[in-house]
């Protein structure tokens, strides 16, 4: 893994692109600050809300979190261009799911809109549908997942529904990626900052 664990750290992670960095530092971060929540995502999380299970707490909103992980495989390919954040966190105002299963529907939800896959629409309303079901059915609290620790078990890509604002003080650059590398923060600012 990429980091310690979060026993160690008490932090999760997030992603942003290099020109939502200085805002996060300055303001936080919140649900809806950056353009891809209404032009990519908003639809999306409603679609998966839709199928939200009722062993699921009202205040678990996809559509108010803010995304992190619980940690990232060494191997795993950022965009470039980016910053990994380390995020202090409210524990009790978290959900974990696994992203694996929401991640199957993402491609068909947005290729149904345009011509020629228009019956992508089908997938999704079969078997995407009982794909989001199970996404609810294997999520649980952060606390939970804490006990339970399904953020370490083969094939769940836990990601972290943050319920609640991200003030800049409990904001850290952890690595920045540039086209071809990913530098911690301090190795970027001496290679670039000299």
């Amino acid at each position: 893994m990429l980091f310690k664990d979060f026993e160690e750290t008490k932090k999760v992670y997030h992603i942003v692109a290099l020109y939502d960095l200085e805002p996060a530092l300055k303001h936080g971060i919140q649900y809806n600050n950056k353009i891809t929540y209404n032009t990519k995502y908003k639809g999306f999380h409603s679609l998966i809300e839709k199928e939200k299970t009722k062993n699921i707490p009202a205040w678990v909103r996809r559509k108010k979190a803010i995304f992190a992980s619980m940690n990232y495989d060494i191997s795993f390919q950022f965009h470039p261009n980016s910053v990994i954040l380390g995020l202090k966190i409210d524990s009790e105002r978290c959900w974990v799911a696994n992203e694996n299963l929401a991640n199957q529907i993402y491609a068909p939800f947005i290729m149904k809109d345009i011509m020629g896959f228009n019956n992508a629409v089908h997938y999704i309303e079969g078997e995407g549908k009982e794909l989001l079901k199970k996404y609810w059915e294997t999520s649980l609290s952060f606390e939970e997942n804490l006990l339970e620790r399904r953020d370490l078990q083969k094939d769940y890509n836990a990601e972290v529904l943050v319920l609640h604002d991200i003030p800049p003080e409990n904001i850290e650059i952890e690595y920045i990626v540039s086209g071809h590398e990913i530098l911690k923060a301090e190795q970027w600012e001496k290679k670039f900052c000299k």
